[in-house]
């Protein structure tokens, strides 16, 4: 029954809002060089290994780090703790793009990403993503469960 409602909301999604829904900043046709927050690493190079953790603690939400500074060219392995008790994501985009998909899971709560960009996980958990940071710019990581970044869970990558 999870199943069909699952399908069921991807296709509407896909006929409401065409393929931004499935990778929000991302034209339909585009190779993920085209983004412009970077590419999906190479796993087998070598990366520079950063540490984030999802926290709640306190009632408060937040990333720790929230700010990275990042080289032009670097490619970057982002080791990642939830160390809350419910579940978090972290989304790497633009700012533009994390808000338009935060307007998206709100709308679809339940929606789950399967993007070499983002990672949700449960609490006590760890999981990875490996992100060539190939343009200068500022970006945004966010937690775009509803309600998550409007608490405090988002920050900032400065690529130079």
């Amino acid at each position: 029954m999870q199943l069909k409602r699952f399908l069921l909301t991807l296709m509407v999604g896909a006929i409401v809002t065409g393929p931004a829904l499935a990778s929000p900043g991302h034209n339909s046709g585009e190779g993920h060089d085209d983004r412009a927050y970077g590419e999906p690493g190479n796993p087998k190079k070598p990366a520079r290994i950063v540490q984030i953790t999802m926290s709640d603690a306190d009632g408060k939400m937040r990333f720790i780090p929230d700010r990275i500074d990042i080289k032009r060219g670097e490619q970057v392995k982002f080791v990642l703790r939830n160390s809350g008790e419910i579940d978090h994501e972290i989304v790497l985009g633009t700012l533009d793009d994390n808000l338009k998909h935060a307007e998206e899971m709100a709308k679809n709560p339940d929606m789950e990403h399967d993007d070499p960009n983002a990672k949700r996980l449960a609490p006590n958990t760890k999981g990875e993503i490996v992100w060539k940071f190939t343009k200068a710019g500022e970006f945004d990581f966010s937690c775009l469960i509803p309600g998550h970044r409007e608490a405090g869970m988002t920050g900032t990558i400065v690529v130079k």
